[in-house]
């Protein structure tokens, strides 16, 4: 299978995924693709929830709250929601490791280069996120307490989200002052 066509199928069930209602439905895809996996469902479905934890934890207390006196409707949206996002997130771990989007993406000069940038700056993020918890746990004498590292926490996606402001504001006057957004024919 080239690694464009892997790419398209991706997109596809992803498309699929999020035309899809009924938490059965959601659920049965989920198994299928943990159980795709073969030997290594167990991991990657550890994975997958791990890394759809903060997010379904923070949109699911957030709903209940709103929605307190119907927890019953609450309950299914949540149901079907926190499924759609544990089926998204296994999608993305089963499949995209597979594929090498630089050949996927092979047939546009443009999109290449976006990939590009957009790898540059996850490894740049990457690389100083690591320094920051370097930092703070080489500047904390003792254990970091929860008080501690949320004020960590906040001070550094604060610092992340002005970088990655700016970043974009330089990039995007770079990419224009060398053309990149004029039409080509």
């Amino acid at each position: 299978m080239t690694d464009r066509f892997k790419l398209v199928v991706y997109l596809a069930a992803v498309v699929a995924a999020t035309l899809i209602h009924d938490p059965r439905w959601l659920g049965a895809a989920a198994a299928g693709v943990f159980l795709s996996a073969g030997p290594r469902a167990l991991p990657l479905l550890r994975r997958a929830a791990r890394a759809a934890l903060p997010f379904a934890l923070a949109v699911s207390l957030g709903y209940a709250a709103l929605a307190r006196d119907e927890l019953s409707v609450a309950g299914t949206v949540l149901l079907r929601l926190n499924l759609r996002v544990l089926l998204l997130t296994g999608l993305a771990f089963r499949v995209l490791p597979g594929v090498d989007l630089q050949r996927a993406l092979g047939f546009s000069p443009t999109l290449r280069f976006v990939l590009v940038l957009a790898t540059s700056q996850v490894l740049t993020f990457r690389r100083l996120f690591r320094d920051f918890r370097w930092g703070l746990s080489a500047r904390t004498p003792r254990r970091v307490g929860v008080l501690t590292a949320l004020r960590h926490g906040a001070a550094t996606a604060a610092w992340f989200a002005r970088r990655a402001e700016y970043d974009a504001t330089t990039i995007t006057q770079a990419m224009d002052a060398r053309g990149f957004f004029l039409d080509r024919d």
